[in-house]
């Protein structure tokens, strides 16, 4: 197997640096020129702001602004970071050895860098706060969704880890909030076929054969509420929402089912009410049983009169 090419510059911020192969073929005069054309979102002015402060660089060090272009070659940048607003939550350490980092993530924190959630992010969060600059997740949350997220320290020992979940062999479990029926019979396995399309917020269900299925129990009810467990036996996009939206009960919080909002980012109230509580696998590479249970609630059970306004 071909080892990856070591970035020639180091991690900022607990992020890589991008890395963009010039082509075989092409008609540029300079580097300059080609990365112009190749990142149009990129002003050219601040292309030339780059090279002239040597934040492009090749394997041999920084690029002259009149480099001629080189074919077959790769470049190195670190992207400029977009406007943030702070997450002002905790990551919770639930477990830690030389494989392994389980957290408890917040409502509100993506779990890897993505559009405009960089430095924001439970990935690089842990990476800074740690000092842990090669740790890597081996699955993600939403970012409305609390609670378990497995990371592996060791990034030579994440494809083990990684296929635990691509196979399914990860016992998963959740708790959510949502509207109790008294109408509604529980426990029941739902089953449906379930898209998600590039480029679009929300998933739907379909006609066709099954491609999802959660277990749906009832916990307990009270005031008009319930609180449920939910297990997953497959992990769609947006499975669980899209699942308690079509029996009638959509999650409290849940700002694309049954209706998309445009929720303004810096809206940290009401947070989604869906939490995964248990992560329980055998270890690929200990061979030892493994669980991992939260030590997060679900604040509309919790303080329902206080997640109703807003308060945290």
């Amino acid at each position: 197997m071909r080892r990856r090419q070591k970035p020639p510059l180091p991690k900022r911020h607990g992020l890589d640096p991008a890395r963009l192969r010039l082509p075989e073929e092409g008609a540029w005069a300079t580097i300059r020129d080609h990365l112009v054309e190749r990142l149009p979102r990129v002003p050219a002015a601040r292309i030339d702001e780059l090279l002239a402060e040597g934040g492009i660089v090749d394997l041999d060090g920084p690029i002259a602004p009149d480099a001629p272009y080189a074919p077959g070659t790769a470049v190195w940048f670190h992207r400029d970071l977009p406007t943030e607003t702070e997450v002002p939550f905790e990551i919770t350490i639930v477990h830690r050895d030389e494989n392994l980092l389980v957290v408890d993530k917040p409502h509100f924190l993506s779990t890897i860098p993505r559009g405009q959630h960089i430095l924001q992010t439970a990935l690089v969060r842990l990476r800074r706060e740690l000092d842990l600059p090669d740790l890597v997740p081996a699955h993600r949350l939403d970012r409305t969704t609390a609670g378990l997220v497995l990371f592996v320290v060791d990034p030579a020992r994440r494809g083990a880890y990684q296929t635990l979940f691509h196979k399914r062999r990860v016992f998963k479990q959740y708790e959510a909030i949502a509207r109790y029926d008294p109408d509604l019979t529980l426990p029941r396995t739902v089953t449906s076929r379930i898209i998600k399309e590039r480029n679009i917020l929300r998933a739907f269900e379909v006609d066709g054969e099954p491609n999802a299925e959660t277990l749906v129990e009832l916990l307990e009810h009270r005031d008009g509420l319930g609180r449920y467990r939910l297990t997953p036996h497959t992990g769609r996009t947006h499975q669980l929402r899209v699942h308690m939206n079509g029996l009638g009960i959509p999650l409290l919080g849940d700002d694309f089912y049954p209706e998309l909002t445009d929720r303004p980012i810096d809206d940290f109230t009401r947070p989604l009410q869906l939490l995964s509580t248990t992560l329980e696998f055998t270890d690929p590479i200990t061979r030892e049983p493994r669980r991992f249970e939260t030590t997060r609630t679900l604040q509309a059970w919790s303080d329902p009169d206080g997640w109703a306004a807003g308060s945290q």
